[in-house]
């Protein structure tokens, strides 16, 4: 058992948040003849990471903000043709980014805010783009093709011109504000602001831009630790958290931005000269930027200490990437100097030990040598510890979840909540009919189970109702979850980490 944890602690006011805000955008888009392209950064819809980084930020509260602007905005949503392509996955949700983008058109629907248009950017006919494409427009979603512009990024009167974002072409919009949106970094939100931008001064419109983008945090010092965690979460993009020389210049004001803008504003600040004919819209990039997140910041010290622990958390996500072959080994030496800058330990993280532990104690499954002990943590609201165990019937993370809701619904450690006959129907198919070689129970399994078993046992019923308290929870295996695990942790919102290690001795694992 570990010391309790006080779970009302927060460190972010999202009213107060909200409030300064609105405030920003309503009076940016002032500036511009009440029209302004804003580029939204990061997710604009379930921002895991600056819930954990900021505790008591809600994930949703970029929807919150769009809800309250919903009767001036119009929304656009880009997405590259490469990354349709290529499949590229979002880690969070486990899915790919075109189905990430027909995901978040359904989410914004549900809080009344439609998607005026889908931009395919750097469209260069590729197949799989065609039928993303195709399929949106069936649905009755109106999509523009936006191809490499020509010039980029050297020849400004090439870019600024009718061959260059002229060619593409110029999306309809009737708010005066308009989000352009789009999963992941580089998905062409800015050059799809720029194209209409000088579609817009063509016709005569004074329309603006601006960039809407939490982190880095620009008004906190550039060793704060929640702009250190920005870093470790775009590891893979070699981000650096450095100070904005170009606003020191121009204002004496140290503030701090990340290295992408910083490099790539002056030749920005040409192409929107070239757009607007010699009037500059910004001295800096933190100019351009409307974050005020800073204003819902209520406890430092909480904040500092929820980022020290998503750099670990980070650490341990590339680890497990570069074990699975996903990224290289550069990137996992960032990771690691990230980790040293802070003085960061995987042992700072509360549950790792203990998951360690239990897997000393656990049972060897499997056939022949392809089993291996596996353990799992839990660090409960109250700050209770719970731990699994791997064994012939279920997974470790398995067992954890059991054991957890057990605790939680204050049932004897020792009660069995799963049927020994159901059990044993799920491995007589998983074993003798699909020829499987694990047959222990994952964790998105046991949720099926327990839910089955609580149709029947009144003790599985109160452990079912329990599930929901693991949201939020932070969760450590000693080894790189099944995909069943993952899906089921996934499912359960727990904040999950795993050491880099495989769950079996086999090449190829098959459930």
């Amino acid at each position: 058992m570990s010391e309790i944890k006080d779970s009302n602690r927060v460190g972010f006011d999202n009213e107060k948040y909200l409030k300064e805000q609105t405030s920003a955008i309503l009076e940016r888009v002032s500036r511009f003849n009440d029209k302004l392209y804003l580029e939204f950064g990061g997710k604009i819809i379930y921002d895991y990471h600056a819930s954990r980084v900021l505790p008591g930020f809600d994930p949703n509260v970029k929807m919150r903000l769009l809800h309250l602007l919903k009767d001036k905005i119009d929304v656009i949503l880009c997405i590259h043709a490469g990354d349709i392509e290529r499949k590229k996955i979002r880690a969070d949700f486990g899915i790919t980014y075109d189905v990430d983008a027909l995901k978040t058109i359904d989410d914004l629907g549900g809080w009344g805010i439609n998607v005026t248009a889908v931009v395919i950017t750097r469209y260069q006919n590729q197949s799989a783009a065609r039928a993303f494409k195709n399929k949106l427009e069936l649905r009755g979603v109106k999509v523009y093709l936006h191809y490499p512009t020509k010039g980029y990024p050297t020849d400004v009167d090439l870019i600024v011109s009718d061959e260059g974002y002229g060619a593409n072409e110029y999306i309809k919009t009737t708010k005066p504000i308009v989000i352009v949106t789009g999963p992941g970094p580089g998905s062409g939100k800015l050059a799809t602001c720029l194209c209409n931008l000088y579609h817009e001064y063509k016709n005569g419109v004074t329309a603006g831009y601006a960039k809407f983008e939490t982190f880095p945090i620009w008004d906190l010092p550039i060793d704060h630790k929640v702009n250190i965690a920005y870093e470790a979460a775009t590891v893979d993009l070699k981000d650096e958290v450095l100070v904005d020389e170009h606003h020191l210049k121009s204002y004496n004001i140290e503030v701090v931005n990340y290295n992408r803008d910083i490099e790539a504003f002056h030749l920005l600040k040409r192409i929107l000269e070239k757009i607007t004919g010699g009037k500059s819209m910004y001295q800096s990039p933190t100019d351009m930027g409307v974050n005020r997140a800073s204003a819902g910041i209520v406890n430092d010290s909480i904040i500092a200490e929820a980022s020290h622990q998503e750099i670990i958390r980070r650490y341990f996500r590339c680890a497990v990437e570069y074990g699975m072959g996903m990224t290289d080994k550069d990137t996992l030496n960032r990771a690691v100097e990230i980790m040293n800058k802070i003085g960061a330990k995987v042992e700072d993280r509360k549950v790792v030990l203990p998951a360690r532990e239990a897997a000393k104690n656990g049972e060897e499954c499997g056939k022949g040598n392809a089993g291996v002990f596996c353990g799992a943590a839990i660090e409960l609201h109250d700050g209770t510890i719970i731990t699994g165990k791997n064994s012939p019937l279920l997974h470790a993370s398995s067992s954890l979840i059991l054991n957890a809701t057990k605790y939680l619904a204050g049932l004897p450690d020792n009660m069995y909540l799963l049927p020994k006959s159901i059990i044993d129907s799920v491995t007589h198919l998983k074993k003798d009919i699909l020829n499987g070689k694990m047959v222990s129970l994952d964790v998105e399994e046991t949720l099926i189970v327990l839910a089955i078993s609580a149709l029947s046992n009144p003790a599985a019923q109160m452990a079912l109702e329990k599930l929901k308290g693991l949201r939020g929870c932070e969760v450590h295996t000693t080894h790189i979850p099944t995909p069943g695990d993952e899906a089921g942790f996934r499912k359960l919102e727990v904040n999950l980490t795993c050491d880099p290690e495989f769950s079996s001795k086999s090449l190829f694992i098959s459930e």
